[in-house]
C-alpha cells in the first residue's frame, strides 16, 4: 500500500531530513547561547572596577580610550 517510499507519513526522501536537521541547529544554537552569556567583556570589567572604586576616573578614561583602538 505504501510502497512509493513515503513510509505512510509523507516523509520520504524529500522531507525526512528536516526534523533531524532542525534538531542539530537547535542544539548548536543553545550551546552557543549558553557560552556567550557566561563571558564578560573587557568593557564590562572596566566599568565594574570603576563603579566599585577599584580604579580612578583618570585610569578609567585612559583604559577606555585604549580599548577603542
Amino acid at each position: 500500500m505504501f510502497e512509493n517510499g513515503m513510509n505512510g507519513w509523507g516523509f520520504g526522501m524529500g522531507f525526512g531530513w528536516i526534523i533531524p536537521l532542525l534538531f542539530i541547529f537547535a542544539l548548536v544554537y543553545f550551546i552557543n547561547s549558553n557560552n556567550n552569556n557566561d563571558k564578560e567583556s573587557v568593557q564590562d570589567i572596566l566599568d565594574r572596577k570603576y563603579a566599585n572604586g577599584e580604579i580612578g576616573e583618570e585610569e578609567y578614561k585612559r583604559k577606555k580610550e585604549q580599548l577603542k583602538h
